[in-house]
């Protein structure tokens, strides 16, 4: 019979019962040098592996406490007002931490004035002194009617008419002049708008915003300060979420430090800034000017140029914000205004009836190429604050001037209360920027030239009010599978002494409820 060896098995058990020993075991001729040096990657092994088990318990340990906290969204369109409840919530629950970025927000406010003034300036160029009769406030839609996309005017086709051929009136040709001069004399500021954008965006652009380049505010003080409030999170290529904090928390104190490193500090030395400041202080004098010209007042009367609530506060408090060493008041941090991009994260820890909680906001881009960054935050949404800017009946959306705001938030509020991802979130709509609205009718804008639908109502604000309020009840109401209640509040988010009140009455509700879907009450 023919013998053969046969391999060893696992299951066999040498003369010291372990098969891998010879495998380990060190060569007889191993010296004493290679023995402690052994006897040392051995050690370092064992505690980088013991590393590796206590992180992987610490981060067991944090998705389980993350599985009680609150988490928040404000969702809506670009300009409802999302940010500016953000810094609500900041004012309210995080006082230090706004202060800790006040200075910051002098390049936010420098940006909010000098565009404005080139938006002037392109539109006296574009209608000069508007001396037609035809009303733009109208409700049919037309190239004259808006600024374009880009943020400009669009002027009527006799702009297009080289100078020299028109047939100009005395007042029109020193208007022209006087542009001219205005231009001239504020080149510095116009030619800084460019550089406080590139600033603002870190030179990022977002394509379906309809604005070319966009600014945004993607954590951007976080990365220049390193600030105690705010966790900027993007989408990734693979659907899941990573976050960057700009907090030293005992989550990731390493993380943070490379973080923080890698960041370029902006001091109160910051050029830039300094140098905007001075060219403001010098213009101060010609920006009244231009902002008191009787022929803006007649552009805006006519709705020839069209500004914003933000870009008209500033404007009018030009001579505080343009003086030496100024510092943003509250105020003027609530009025500025930046457009977001991707999705940022606010984490701040509440007391609420003696139960800690931590609560994580999200505050979203709300243009139309930004919005599909919401999705990957709807599954574990504890609830929902929708913002509909009720003023901007007269308004259409930057990425398609053929869509009415108000339009495009009630089609966006029935895809929120229709989504089943979010069927379980607690919801609460803000009709916002009901200050706004007051003003414009009292200016004696009618509703019914822009929503065709609103008849013959009257044309005052309780009424208005109580037509979009019954609008979006009706959405809510059929497109509402689980009875879920709708928490309805009107609200001017610059207002902070009745927005802190609807806050408490709005955190209240969310943690009652809360509570019960965690099955404690």
């Amino acid at each position: 019979m023919i013998s053969t060896s046969r391999p060893p098995s696992i299951n066999s058990v040498g003369a010291d019962g372990d098969p891998f020993s010879a495998l380990l075991r060190p060569p007889a001729s191993e010296t004493e040098h290679e023995r402690v040096a052994r006897l040392q990657r051995e050690a370092d092994a064992k505690r980088i592996s013991d590393s590796i088990d206590e992180e992987l318990k610490a981060e067991r340990e944090r998705l389980r406490k993350s599985k009680q906290d609150i988490r928040l969204l404000l969702l809506g369109q670009a300009e409802s007002g999302k940010s500016t409840l953000q810094k609500q919530f900041q004012l309210l629950y995080n006082p230090t931490g706004l202060d800790d970025e006040r200075l910051s927000w002098r390049t936010v406010i420098y940006f909010n004035i000098a565009r404005p003034i080139s938006r002037i300036l392109d539109a006296l160029d574009a209608f000069g002194d508007a001396d037609d009769d035809d009303d733009l406030s109208d409700g049919n839609y037309a190239a004259q009617d808006i600024l374009s996309a880009s943020g400009l005017p669009v002027a009527s086709g006799s702009a297009d008419i080289p100078a020299d051929e028109k047939s100009l009136s005395p007042s029109q040709l020193s208007l022209e002049r006087q542009v001219s001069a205005f231009r001239s004399r504020l080149a510095s500021l116009l030619t800084a708008e460019t550089t406080l954008a590139d600033r603002l965006s870190g030179g990022v652009d977002v394509s379906g915003s309809g604005r070319g380049s966009v600014f945004v505010r993607s954590g951007w003080q976080a990365r220049s300060l390193g600030l105690p409030f705010g966790r900027g999170r993007e989408r990734t290529s693979s659907g899941g979420r990573f976050s960057f904090s700009g907090r030293q928390s005992g989550d990731n104190p390493k993380g943070n430090e490379v973080e923080l490193r890698s960041r370029r500090p902006e001091t109160d030395e910051d050029k830039l800034v300094q140098e905007v400041a001075a060219i403001l202080n010098s213009c101060q004098k010609d920006i009244r000017e231009l902002w008191s010209l009787p022929a803006v007042k007649k552009l805006r009367d006519r709705r020839r140029l069209k500004l914003e609530e933000w870009a008209e506060y500033f404007l009018n408090n030009i001579e505080r914000v343009s003086a030496a060493g100024y510092i943003p008041s509250t105020e003027d941090i609530l009025h500025a205004r930046i457009q977001t991009m991707g999705v940022a994260e606010h984490v701040f820890d509440m007391s609420v009836h003696g139960r800690n909680v931590r609560w994580h906001l999200y505050d979203v881009g709300g243009a139309r190429g930004q919005r599909h960054t919401w999705i990957p935050y709807f599954d574990d949404a504890t609830a929902i604050i929708f913002l509909a800017p009720v003023s901007a009946f007269d308004q259409y959306l930057d990425e398609d001037p053929r869509t009415n705001r108000i339009d495009d938030s009630l089609q966006l509020f029935k895809q929120i209360c229709s989504n089943a991802l979010l069927k379980r979130a607690h919801l609460v709509l803000f009709l916002n920027k009901t200050d706004v609205l007051k003003a414009k009718l009292n200016a004696g804008v009618k509703v019914n030239k822009y929503i065709t639908s609103y008849g013959d109502r009257a044309n005052e604000y309780d009424t208005v009010v109580a037509y979009f309020k019954a609008h979006f009840t009706q959405v809510h109401r059929r497109n509402n599978e689980n009875n879920r209640v709708l928490f309805t509040h009107l609200t001017s988010a610059v207002n902070t002494k009745a927005m802190q009140s609807i806050i408490t009455d709005v955190r209240d509700s969310i943690f009652r409820g809360y509570l019960k879907s965690a099955a404690l009450v």
